[in-house]
């Protein structure tokens, strides 16, 4: 980029400190903020910008209901063919619930639109974002029993993002090493480059 202008990397904000969590807390990872040397971090909480409160529930996609994200009757699916959740009614073909069986999925999907349209706006081509969680979890997640038990997957904000063309890490990746792969956010490398 010219100028000295620093590349926007879209992050959960729960990364960075700011206590956004579903529990009211944060997981400030220093690795994640390192990236603020040579990047511009742009913090986002998909479950705030859909209308969640916190704290709130735990929440997790409910696999018993669905295949894993990605497949027919999710939210890539949903993008890719024009679908979209509006006012009160989720169109993406997931469901979303806290532990107690509330259905959260439209705000799920309020938020995940929010944060792609914000990654549009400042131009990001790569999110860093909180592992495993049901709206930011890429590559793996919680499997919606509540139990600890995870299976292959992406959040519902990940998924979206990723169907949009933005490259999306988690912390954990960052923490590999992997910040190589930030080098230049103007360029997307190869899913298995990670």
């Amino acid at each position: 980029m010219s100028g000295g202008t620093k590349p926007p990397v879209l992050v959960s904000a729960c990364l960075v400190g700011l206590p956004v969590r579903f529990d009211g807390g944060c997981r400030r990872v220093g690795a994640v903020l390192a990236l603020a040397d040579s990047h511009t971090l742009i913090p986002v909480c998909p479950e705030q910008l859909g209308g969640l409160s916190t704290p709130r529930a735990p929440a997790e996609i409910q696999f018993d209901k669905v295949g894993t994200v990605g497949d027919a009757a999710t939210v890539d699916d949903a993008a890719s063919n024009g679908g979209t959740a509006t006012g009160d009614t989720a169109s993406s073909g997931l469901t979303v619930a806290t532990r107690d069986g509330r259905d959260v999925t439209v705000e799920f999907e309020r938020g995940a639109r929010a944060v792609a349209d914000i990654a549009r706006l400042v131009g990001a081509k790569v999110a860093v974002l909180k592992a495993r969680s049901p709206s930011c979890g890429c590559g793996e997640m919680y499997d919606g029993t509540f139990t600890g038990t995870l299976r292959p997957g992406s959040g519902v904000t990940a998924a979206l993002l990723e169907w949009e063309g933005v490259r999306v890490l988690n912390e954990d990746d960052i923490r590999a090493g992997h910040r190589t792969i930030l080098a230049g956010s103007d360029e997307t490398p190869a899913q298995g480059d990670a």
